[in-house]
């Protein structure tokens, strides 16, 4: 028997815990958290990423093997309440969430521009054509 769904959740996750659905939930929430917009111009693509609620210190951006890889980490905060109050959900996300986007070998780290402002990550990353590759001939030399 399916069990009614409210808000993409069944009624029994908030009295049982599935391991593997926490771990499906928790890689659904971080993409969502990390919900990204590309653009192409005729020089450049602009990434434009929504990171709500983190800050400029939360927000690291690296480029490795041709790869942009994007990670923000929120750290849970302690917030006074008194003894009798306990939380019957928390929805708020805390942790690491990381997105990675291939730009290519020949894309420097100097070449990529990033801002950030209102919580919106924006990179400028230039289209760049990979080297033509020069044909060698690799002929062996004969005496005689």
């Amino acid at each position: 028997m399916l069990v009614p769904r409210i808000f993409e959740e069944t009624l029994l996750d908030d009295f049982v815990r599935f391991p593997e659905r926490d771990f499906h939930r928790s890689n659904y929430q971080a993409a969502s958290l990390m919900q990204t917009d590309v653009e192409e111009k005729d020089d450049k693509y602009i990434l434009s990423m929504d990171l709500a609620g983190y800050r400029k210190e939360d927000v690291k951006a690296e480029l490795k093997d041709g790869n942009l890889i994007i990670q923000a980490t929120k750290e849970a905060t302690n917030e006074d309440k008194d003894e009798n109050s306990k939380y019957l959900r928390r929805e708020r996300f805390y942790g690491n969430c990381r997105r990675s986007f291939y730009v290519g070998k020949d894309v420097k780290q100097e070449d990529i521009s990033a801002k950030f402002e209102d919580g919106v990550l924006t990179l400028s990353i230039p289209k760049k054509a990979p080297a033509p590759k020069v044909e060698q001939n690799n002929y062996i030399s004969i005496e005689g």
